[in-house]
């Protein structure tokens, strides 16, 4: 199982649903990170070996230029919410990432598009 850390762009709904299922989540209220900078929020939730699940194409920016210069991130789930008929099916794919993957497959640059 991998753990999520939940930027705060995600409806607080998504996160209470994910804990309702017993997925390993923490969001960046929780870690004290809120309205910080997105190189910040990254950088963090690489500490923690969680992957991060956000809303905001400033990360996919973001890891775009880790990429291109060989810079360390653990790992980005996007989730395009205008594509989610609710929040049921949102909850499913993102339960089904955490307790199907194994943390390896994230650990190191990997970005994830939701839904698929």
């Amino acid at each position: 199982m991998i753990a999520l850390y939940i930027d705060e762009n995600i409806p607080e709904a998504i996160t209470n649903g994910l804990r309702m299922r017993d997925v390993d989540v923490i969001t960046t209220q929780d870690d004290g990170l809120s309205g910080e900078l997105d190189i910040t929020i990254l950088d963090r939730a690489g500490e923690l070996d969680r992957v991060l699940v956000t809303h905001d194409k400033h990360f996919l920016q973001e890891s775009s230029k880790r990429m291109r210069k060989n810079i360390y991130f653990y790992g980005i789930i996007y989730v395009d919410k205008h594509k989610y008929l609710s929040n049921r099916e949102y909850i499913d794919d993102l339960e089904l990432i955490a307790k199907a993957s194994d943390s390896t497959y994230f650990e190191e640059r990997k970005v994830e598009r939701l839904p698929f």
